[in-house]
């Protein structure tokens, strides 16, 4: 089927005049959208909860099953920029844009009807590969665009081009609380635990009736929390309440359909022969030594051990940031949750962690593309990896300290140390388009930045996946932990089987570190704030190992410049 005319590249050549700052809010109405992917952890509790709402049931979908969504999303991201970067320099950013709009817009409604009919499958399609692959194409459409418009600041450019990316949770975050809450409903009370005959079968909870035995969630003060003081601590009917995620899809993917496709008809591209006014190329080494004047073409750029290397930096800057953006909101009320007072928990810094990261995430893109334009690509990554390694080993003394007298230092500690590292997550991806640009001119820069977040796609997996796992073993080693110091008496009796049958517990969800905890011996250290120690250790190392591929990093030989 042939593309409409108007859709190609031909089409949108502005005309002599035209002003080059209308193009960027076009690129930054599309990122927003699509960048909302960051506040998928906003998502974590109410999929998890789908089933039982208040409490986590037998049928519900586990942690880290949901985080393979957001996982998938980011490979198929990587995926689609790597096959789009070609097709973008042929068709042009409006083509490619529409095309987005469709697949991220569409992505969402596909995931509804998935929540709707509780298939996972169904929701790792939606929003997980035709999402993903909408956000690959929406990510690229801009860059090469932009970098053409403004080759004399290709830091600023590329800060502009992907500003609204580390920005789309900002608006993103609020707006999906919002309609969660708006659509959210909670389930039957059935009474007070005492006050019923329960059973406990295979793990699950069970109240007979005089129908039969109904699944149902034993709900404490502060699983109940979440619906404010309308409900009590008590038993709760499985499957008769919403969480509000399956119409929050709904109404999400109908507002990014409009807004992307009306940002993608905004787009225009450069004339071949046009530069900015009183603008001149600089000489072959009057500038830093690392930006070259030459263009390397794609399959040579593939060839050159500096792809390899920007591949390798990129991969451990983001596997380091984007593991924690997937479970920030979860690892803070972890950490921190049971520690800080009801009042604290209603404050700003504390409610709106999701959103803070948005705001530095988007500052961070900003700024660091555009001090990158006054110290260079390579010196601005250096910071990265140094900073953020140190940074990285500070949270889990943060998390030791939860409990202490040092609990405001230690809050400030990790408040400040996460949210630095995502300015500088966000600066890595805004940074590196010039970077690009820098070794292999900005000809093919789209098509070679597509290839180059294939590093993205693997750090989709390795980031989350490894978290998840980490977390994991973490909480087993907890649970086992705690068990064998509450009293096999009292374990019979709250949870209506022996400890013997521990596992099964756990599979079914009935056990858990929190509901331990609470039957635990007076003075049991809460081993929640420490799950993710192990985490913090792996994601510095990835950052050392980003650090020396960077220092590699030398000028293209000029064997792979492209013969005039």
């Amino acid at each position: 089927m042939p593309i409409p005319k108007f859709l190609l590249k031909e089409s949108i050549i502005a005309k002599p005049g035209f002003n080059r700052w209308l193009v960027p809010p076009a690129s930054i109405a599309i990122h927003l959208c699509i960048g909302s992917v960051y506040a998928w952890s906003v998502f974590n509790a109410p999929l998890s909860k789908e089933l039982g709402v208040v409490g986590q049931a037998a049928g519900d979908w586990k942690f880290g099953h949901i985080v393979w969504i957001f996982s998938l999303a980011i490979v198929f991201l990587g995926l689609a920029a790597a096959v789009a970067g070609r097709w973008l320099e042929k068709v042009g950013p409006r083509c490619v844009g529409v095309t987005a709009a469709l697949l991220w817009g569409g992505g969402f409604l596909v995931g509804f009807l998935g929540i709707k009919l509780h298939s996972l499958p169904l929701l790792y399609l939606g929003y997980g590969v035709l999402g993903g692959c909408g956000l690959g194409l929406g990510y690229v459409s801009p860059v090469s665009t932009l970098i053409r418009w403004f080759p004399d600041r290709r830091g600023l450019a590329t800060g502009l081009a992907i500003m609204g990316f580390g920005g789309g949770a900002m608006i993103g975050a609020p707006l999906k609380r919002w309609l969660l809450q708006k659509f959210d409903q909670a389930p039957e009370f059935l009474g007070s635990a005492d006050s019923l005959k329960m059973v406990t079968e295979e793990g699950v909870r069970y109240v007979e009736t005089a129908t039969g035995k109904q699944e149902v969630i034993v709900a404490s003060a502060a699983d109940v929390s979440q619906f404010g003081d309308n409900l009590s601590a008590g038993v709760y009917a499985v499957g008769t309440g919403n969480t509000g995620a399956a119409a929050t899809f709904l109404v999400l993917g109908l507002v990014y359909l409009v807004v992307m496709l009306m940002a993608a008809f905004a787009y225009r591209v450069p004339a071949e022969d046009w530069k900015p006014e009183g603008w001149n190329p600089p000489e072959e080494g009057s500038q830093k030594s690392m930006i070259s004047q030459h263009d390397v073409g794609i399959s040579a750029a593939m060839k050159t051990p500096q792809f390899i290397l920007l591949w390798i930096v990129l991969c451990m800057n983001v596997t380091a940031g984007i593991g924690v953006i997937g479970v920030a909101k979860t690892m803070i009320g972890e950490i921190f949750g049971s520690q800080l007072s009801a009042e604290a928990k209603e404050g700003f810094f504390f409610a709106n962690y999701v959103l803070m990261i948005s705001v530095f995430n988007m500052v961070g893109r900003f700024f660091w593309a555009s001090i990158s334009d006054w110290i260079g690509r390579k010196p601005t990554y250096t910071i990265f990896f140094v900073l953020g390694c140190c940074l990285y080993l500070s949270i889990p003394w943060a998390a030791a300290n939860a409990g202490a007298s040092t609990m405001s230092t230690s809050f400030v500690t990790f408040y400040a140390a996460t949210m630095i590292i995502f300015t500088m997550y966000g600066g890595g991806f805004a940074t590196i388009p010039a970077y690009l640009a820098d070794m292999f001119g900005s000809k093919f820069v789209g098509a070679i930045h597509g290839r180059l977040l294939t590093a993205w796609s693997t750090a989709g997996v390795l980031g989350p996946v490894a978290i998840a796992k980490l977390r994991e073993a973490s909480i087993s080693d907890a649970i086992s932990n705690l068990a064998s110091k509450v009293s096999e008496e009292k374990f019979a009796e709250t949870f209506g089987a022996p400890v013997g049958k521990l596992d099964e517990l756990v599979a079914a969800k009935t056990v858990s570190v929190q509901k331990l905890m609470e039957i635990a011996p007076e003075g049991t250290i809460d081993p929640t704030p420490s799950l993710y120690n192990s985490t913090m250790y792996t994601m510095a190392g990835l950052l050392v190992i980003g650090f020396f591929a960077n220092i590699m990093v030398k000028p293209v030989h000029s064997k792979y410049h492209l013969k005039l």
